[in-house]
């Protein structure tokens, strides 16, 4: 790979995407669409324009940067009084849709895949339960969807990527007890304490920061600039300082944001998402193009078979579908509107950049998993993209007219901001 040419090819393509950014809105290609195929056209499956490994340190610095950001904006988009008190839909979701999405993809994986152990299959399934709302966008922004049923949406994915990472994170260190003579006991020692020190950091440094940007703007100290500079940095500070205590930075991350915007004045918060978005949409790109669309999928191709096909498609549908079903039991939704929520469950960024988290442990079902997941995000673009905004439209039509009193999705309730493709 020449990097000048790679350069100037990836800066060409995101110059493509700029240009007809707006002339899609509303249709039926997305940007992270459009990211893919321009990704993929440049890899070495087609120009040859990039062609490099996922051990390259280029790529795993997007990767890394990209679910910090993520996780952190994500989470601090939260309001946890507003959740507790007014979002009784995602609530469910995450609560129970969440863990069945997890348990029936793991069963789902075990049944499919024999050359992978229960806890590989376990890992799968984990890594394909968080959703990705950005990759069906015209579903949340359509102001004709009933705001609760967008908000569903919006907060389900601002929150179950966080959720998820302890569970992969037992899951894979399970995994690794069953190839190790070292035993159980070892290596849920390992996750517990990954995990528990995530927790601590994120919390500690979410709290503190919050402070100190507090007191940065009162003192009159801080310039408005480094106040959003600043929040960036907690971030990343959260991440750092996790992992050099010997805890999980990702978990860190996220528990950073979720302190921060519910422990400090909403305007501070405010600018940890807001001044973060450029950046973070930027990072998605480079994600979806590059470590995706380049990279990524190009090497998993010659793996994809029927019984991945199959996978993914019950994945996407049946799993999915029978975990929303169940999570929004006795809460008077009507059926149309649980089968527009269990289908608009995209898998998307966390479940391309936790496979970076189970590469660095080299599992024997590692290619597997690999292939597995590249495959349904993969469709999942495509299929997700493809109908988002007819969906939302038709849905839109379907519960027109209904009143508040006859249908719970009608029930008005706070918006929480959204994170764009």
């Amino acid at each position: 790979m020449e990097p000048a040419l790679a350069l100037v090819a990836v800066l060409v393509c995101v110059l493509v995407a700029a240009a007809i950014s707006r002339r899609i809105q509303g249709t039926i290609v997305t940007l992270p669409m459009v990211y893919t195929v321009l990704g993929l056209i440049l890899s070495g499956r087609v120009l040859g324009i990039i062609e490099v490994d996922l051990e390259n340190k280029f790529i795993q610095i997007i990767a890394e940067l990209t679910l910090i950001l993520v996780l952190a904006t994500d989470a601090s988009r939260i309001n946890v009084r507003s959740l507790i008190r007014d979002h009784s839909l995602p609530t469910r979701l995450l609560a129970i849709g969440l863990p069945l999405m997890m348990l029936f993809g793991t069963i789902l994986a075990a049944i499919f895949f024999a050359e992978l152990t229960f806890w590989e299959a376990a890992v799968l399934g984990v890594i394909l339960s968080p959703t990705d709302a950005s990759l069906g966008q015209a579903v949340v922004t359509n102001p004709r969807v009933p705001v609760r049923i967008r908000q569903t949406l919006n907060v389900e994915s601002g929150l179950n990527d966080g959720i998820a990472m302890p569970f992969l994170l037992m899951a894979l260190n399970l995994a690794l007890a069953e190839e190790s003579p070292l035993g159980q006991s070892h290596f849920l020692g390992r996750a517990l304490t990954l995990i528990v020190l995530g927790l601590v950091v994120g919390l500690i440094v979410g709290f503190l920061g919050g402070r100190f940007i507090e007191w940065g703007q009162k003192s009159g100290w801080m310039s408005k600039e480094f106040q959003k500079i600043s929040t960036l940095v907690l971030a990343l500070l959260a991440y750092g300082a996790a992992e050099l205590t010997g805890g999980n930075g990702f978990i860190a991350a996220f528990v950073m944001g979720v302190t921060m915007a519910n422990t400090t004045r909403r305007e501070d918060t405010e600018m940890l998402y807001e001044y973060a978005e450029v950046e973070v949409q930027g990072l998605m790109m480079l994600t979806f193009m590059i470590v995706f669309g380049a990279v990524m999928l190009p090497l998993a191709l010659d793996q994809f078979d029927g019984t991945m096909l199959l996978y993914a498609v019950l994945s996407l549908a049946v799993i999915r579908l029978a975990a929303v079903g169940l999570g929004l039991i006795r809460t008077k939704v009507k059926p149309i509107t649980t089968g527009f929520i269990g289908w608009f469950g995209p898998r998307g960024i966390a479940s391309i950049l936790y496979v970076f988290t189970v590469m660095e442990e080299d599992l024997p079902g590692e290619s597997l998993i690999y292939g597995v997941v590249m495959l349904t995000v993969l469709i999942s673009i495509f299929a997700h993209g493809v109908t988002a905004a007819p969906g939302a439209k038709w849905y839109a039509q379907q519960v027109e007219g209904v009143a508040e009193s006859e249908g719970t999705e009608m029930q008005e309730v706070p918006e929480m901001p959204i994170r764009r493709a």
